[in-house]
């Protein structure tokens, strides 16, 4: 067999520490590195700045700092860096790093990617609806960006053509390694299950260290963060893989922690929906295979749908808030207290001035009492949304004029002055056919010929296994928290809630299953949840996955709340009780899950 392709991922999301480059530049073999800088948030940004600088719009620290200062490095180990760091822009951000090339004397090929970017077509798809709530397409005027999610296809054809650097806009995340490894290896396009393997690891790299043990359940077993090690996938030409980090690094890679960021975002995991395929998780196995190195195999994959998702930026409104805190006896009425005399007072000059009322108001309270007694510390978080900044603007000042009426014990933190509105950026998203983009690669500015793959699609990806079986009666039972039995991770999907939840032992999973009803988990985010609960079960790793719909409050920066990201929902449910025989207490398998 060939040796593995090594690859790197070096970044999961703009503002990255910038020595994850280096370290990974030391790994002894290594092949590639690939860089994620995306979300939805970070294309509206990008959006802005290129309206007010044609040559801006782009992750312009991918090129002084990532690429910058390693580019001798990489020149001399051959290493093949892919990235999405083009953002709305990827033409201006080839075109400074061919600069930066030129400027340090080397010669490596630069290849840009085009075609994801659909804003200048947006009047195509005025009739388009929303995909998750159907609400009509918001005013062309108001759309600040408009990318679809574009496959590995392109990239390849890149590498093919002979680039050392491949730069993108609005890929998707996983398939810079899933092109990385179909050039490796010559995967085809109908290679359903190596392709869903090479997505796979591509989603296992793509947030950086939380599969090296960031953002873990069992944080404590890390280390010292400060220097965690970033990710190494070492593919395989069948696909299956092994997780690891550079030696000398802090963090762990367990089958544990690979198993959060498996299910990390995902939704279905029988039908995790892709450019190039359709990917099944649900019966994909994770094995300890030496210190800080995890193998990974079962997974599956089927043909593509043919379609791609969009997602489009607009400007919906104002919105600001401001975080405050107060102390003593009665500490979170008193907050309320304060936080409801700013609306009041801005709710009556508003009704003067016969301006609507605040589209949405949100408040929060965070915190309780530390020790015994009446004496409580909290945090307290007011935040509302209106079509005009001023409106917005009025309310802070009115809130911050209120305080010296407040009841005693407020006090807040702040760092030039008061907060000032911000534009509210919705999403809008939708699917087009595949068929339907063009795109443009080029190599140093030489264009690449390409043609959109006519593939053999498949409506209907993916079958979910059935749930497990109930478990069996015993009068004997005890309470234990989730989390002593259980890993679990959260994020976002739009305005869905994700939450992994990973059984430690295998015996564990059908008690976690039954407790962990529909039922129950509404109840649990009943202060959050707005829409459904849809639970998954993935036998191969004695894990299941729960989405909640309409739980984010809109989700991003569209959203009032605290948390706009559900990335705290699972330490929510992991204080769960759960009802498990007096008998059943196992130690965790950490040799597989």
């Amino acid at each position: 067999m060939t040796r593995p392709l090594k690859i790197g991922g070096a970044s999961g999301f703009w503002g990255e520490a910038q020595h994850a480059t280096a370290q990974l530049l030391r790994v002894p073999d290594l092949d590639v590195l690939v860089y994620d800088y995306l979300a939805e948030v970070t294309m509206s940004i990008m959006a802005r700045a290129r309206i007010k600088d044609a040559d801006k719009g782009y992750a312009s620290d991918f090129v002084s700092d990532a690429m910058g200062r390693n580019l001798s490095a990489i020149a001399a180990k051959g290493v093949k860096v892919l990235s999405n760091a083009g953002g709305v822009n990827p033409v201006a951000c080839g075109k400074a790093l061919r600069a930066k090339i030129a400027e340090a004397g080397l010669s490596l090929s630069v290849a840009v990617v085009e075609g994801d970017d659909l804003l200048p077509r947006a009047a195509e798809f005025a009739g388009e609806a929303e995909m998750f709530s159907e609400a009509p397409m918001p005013p062309v005027d108001k759309l600040a960006s408009m990318n679809a999610y574009i496959g590995a296809a392109p990239i390849v054809a890149a590498l093919r053509a002979g680039a050392d650097i491949v730069i993108t806009g609005r890929c998707v995340d996983s398939a810079l390694t899933l092109a990385a490894c179909m050039h490796h290896y010559g995967w085809q396009a109908g290679d359903h299950d190596l392709l869903a393997a090479g997505s796979l690891a591509g989603h296992l790299l793509e947030c950086g260290p939380q599969v090296t043990g960031g953002n873990f359940t069992d944080w404590e077993q890390s280390g010292d963060i400060a220097k965690i090690g970033y990710p190494v996938a070492e593919v395989a030409d069948d696909g299956s893989m092994i997780l690891t980090k550079p030696e000398g690094t802090t963090g762990c890679v367990t089958p544990a922690t690979c198993a959060e960021q498996m299910l990390y975002e995902i939704g279905d995991p029988s039908a995790y929906l892709l450019p190039d395929v359709a990917c099944d998780f649900t019966q994909v196995a994770m094995t300890q295979d030496g210190p800080d190195r995890v193998r990974v195999t079962g997974t599956k994959g089927h043909a593509p749908t043919g379609k791609l998702k969009v997602s489009a930026t607009w400007a919906d409104g104002f919105r600001a808030g401001l975080t405050f805190l107060v102390n003593g006896r009665e500490a979170r009425t008193k907050a309320q207290a304060f936080a409801q005399a700013g609306l009041d007072r801005a709710r009556a000059a508003l009704n003067k001035m016969k301006a609507p009322d605040y589209r949405e108001v949100s408040f929060e309270a965070f915190g309780g009492k530390p020790g015994e007694g009446d004496y409580e510390e909290i945090s307290f978080k007011a935040a509302l949304r209106h079509d005009d900044a001023r409106a917005v603007g009025l309310f802070l000042k009115e809130l911050t004029g209120a305080a010296l009426a407040t009841p005693p014990g407020l006090h807040i933190f702040t760092a030039g002055g008061r907060p000032r509105p911000s534009p509210v950026v919705a999403l809008f998203s939708f699917l087009v056919p595949a068929t339907d983009l063009t795109y443009r690669i080029s190599v140093d500015g030489k264009v690449v010929a390409f043609q959109t793959p006519n593939l053999p699609l498949n409506q209907s990806p993916g079958t979910a296994p059935a749930a497990p079986q109930a478990p069996d009666a015993d009068s004997d039972m005890i309470e234990r928290s989730l989390e002593d039995l259980a890993w679990a991770r959260s994020g976002d999907k739009g305005d869905k809630a994700n939450i992994g939840v990973i059984a430690r032992h295998p015996a564990y999973l059908p008690y976690i299953w039954a407790a962990l009803s529909e039922r129950v988990i509404e109840a649990r985010f009943a202060e959050y949840l707005q829409g459904g609960i849809d639970r998954y079960y993935l036998p191969g790793t004695h894990s299941m996955n729960i989405l909640l719909h309409d739980a984010l409050g809109g989700g991003g920066v569209a959203s009032l709340r605290n948390d706009a990201q559900g990335k705290s929902y699972a330490q929510i449910l992991l204080a769960t009780p759960v009802q498990i025989p007096a008998g059943l207490t196992v130690n965790s398998n950490e040799g597989g899950i």
